[in-house]
């Protein structure tokens, strides 16, 4: 995944669902926002928070590295109170026909991920949009 060593595989493992765990994300939600294999059940994601990187699936990585820059942007908007990323991702929005982002990543899957991430970083709506400096 990403051109990683196994190593560094599980501590980006371990950041992305410590931040799930934080948002307050149930198991189920959890599996669905990082598109994981269908053979993994709730009771099997306890390896991912200890010592066992994500499956290495161009779904999984797709999700990841959109879910590091979500939980990077929140990081960003929000630097004095981390408690206000969960409270974020739980609000309903206009941009997302109010619902919340979480909802928004759960009912349309990937393009929602990447909506949630679009929302908060400009950078990466610009990008989107095929639009390009002179």
């Amino acid at each position: 995944m990403l051109g990683m060593n196994p190593e560094q595989q599980i501590l980006l493992t371990q950041k992305v669902m410590h931040h799930l765990e934080e948002w307050g994300l149930s198991a189920e939600q959890q599996i669905a926002v990082l598109d994981l294999p269908n053979d993994i059940k709730a009771r099997r994601l306890r390896p991912y928070h200890e010592n066992t990187p994500f499956p290495d699936t161009s779904e999984v990585e797709y999700r990841v590295i959109r879910l590091l820059g979500i939980i990077d942007a929140l990081r960003t908007t929000y630097p004095t109170n981390p408690l206000m990323a969960s409270r974020w991702v739980k609000t309903p929005h206009k941009r997302f026909d109010n619902r919340s982002p979480l909802h928004t990543m759960l009912q349309d899957g990937s393009d929602g991920v990447t909506a949630v991430l679009a929302e908060l970083d400009c950078t990466y709506a610009w990008d989107l949009s095929g639009s390009q400096t002179r």
